[in-house]
């Protein structure tokens, strides 16, 4: 199998090395809008380097991987999808609704596979709740509780490409409480803060943010987010149920410290970073990928599940822009 890699930053270097290593992949070409980026990242692993997402196409691959800016993501799909190849993108599809609907459209037209790169669905903590959730484990489940904070802010520059704190981080909470609970969004009420660093006022985007959600069963949830959390990367769902609570993320590097005389002491090494964290999930979803384009396996996150999670981003957004409860029902695409 030959796959084209779009895209050598932080995740495209990753994505390559953990396929340039399997064994049912028997080359890459990787393409970046630095070339020498990835021309260096293809001698170290002994791969191709091509100079320009052209070559990719017309060089002959039997499947891509999209990991460039996100403004990019939608035409590579769509290009993909009429060169009949199998994508994985990581998320989002776009940033907006019409620029994502379109790219599924053309998927969809096609027929090919779209896979989104919702990690946190390989993470072994997320697989054991959504486990115990199904089982009945918990009894009915009643609350859930999820937390991302950043250690450090993004760049400056960087955020207003982001699409804000909703789109960019809380997104990927949208989507792993749908895919843990079973249930969808009925309506959310969204709240941010942008009291911090004069750069996220500047973006017109948060530093902080809270989201209240009712499923469609009942079960409320919250889902808090913070750029800015000095003691390291946290990232964690607590579920609560008649019978039984449970959570995720909570181990000997998560960065919060009890002020209970008997509790457990701070964590010698937290967690800095998501790459960090979430290491042996993004290789795992990689390894999905390859067992997906082979035939081996169904599509664990199309492009349908990524379009559930902005919708739901979307409504934060617009719920905190207009201070009011929103209605999925009320965001295109359902």
């Amino acid at each position: 199998m030959r796959i084209g890699v779009i895209g050598t930053g932080r995740i495209g270097t990753i994505h390559a090395n953990t396929l340039s290593r399997h064994r049912d992949v028997g080359s890459l070409i990787l393409t970046d809008v630095d070339p020498a980026r990835a021309q260096e990242l293809a001698l170290r692993l002994g791969e191709t380097a091509a100079p320009g997402v052209d070559e990719i196409f017309t060089w002959g691959v039997d499947a891509v991987v999209i990991t460039t800016a996100t403004q990019a993501h939608a035409e590579l799909i769509g290009r993909a999808a009429r060169s009949g190849l199998p994508v994985f993108c990581e998320k989002p599809i776009a940033l907006d609704l019409p620029g994502t609907l379109q790219a599924i459209a053309e998927v969809e037209a096609a027929g090919t596979v779209l896979q989104m790169g919702f990690q946190r669905r390989f993470d072994a903590g997320y697989l054991g709740a959504r486990e115990a959730v199904r089982s009945g484990r918990l009894g009915r489940l009643h609350t859930v509780r999820a937390v991302t904070s950043d250690q450090v802010p993004p760049p400056a520059a960087w955020l207003p490409l982001s699409g804000g704190l909703y789109r960019d981080t809380l997104i990927h909470d949208f989507d792993i409480l749908r895919w843990v609970t079973g249930r969808e969004v009925s309506d959310v009420y969204a709240a941010g803060s942008d009291a911090g660093p004069a750069m996220f006022r500047e973006a017109g985007d948060v530093d902080t943010a809270a989201v209240l959600l009712t499923l469609d069963d009942g079960t409320l949830a919250t889902a808090t987010a913070t750029r800015l959390n000095g003691a390291g990367y946290d990232v964690r769902m607590e579920l609560a149920g008649e019978r039984d609570q449970i959570v995720v993320g909570l181990d000997d590097r998560t960065p919060i410290a009890s002020t209970e005389p008997t509790g457990p002491p701070a964590a010698d090494k937290p967690w800095t970073g998501f790459l960090e964290r979430f290491a042996p999930a993004y290789e795992a979803e990689l390894m999905a990928f390859v067992e997906v384009v082979r035939g081996e396996r169904a599509n664990p996150c199309d492009g349908r599940e990524a379009l559930q999670a902005l919708r739901i981003a979307e409504a934060c957004e617009a719920s905190r822009r207009e201070r009011r409860p929103v209605r999925l029902r009320e965001v295109a695409g359902a």
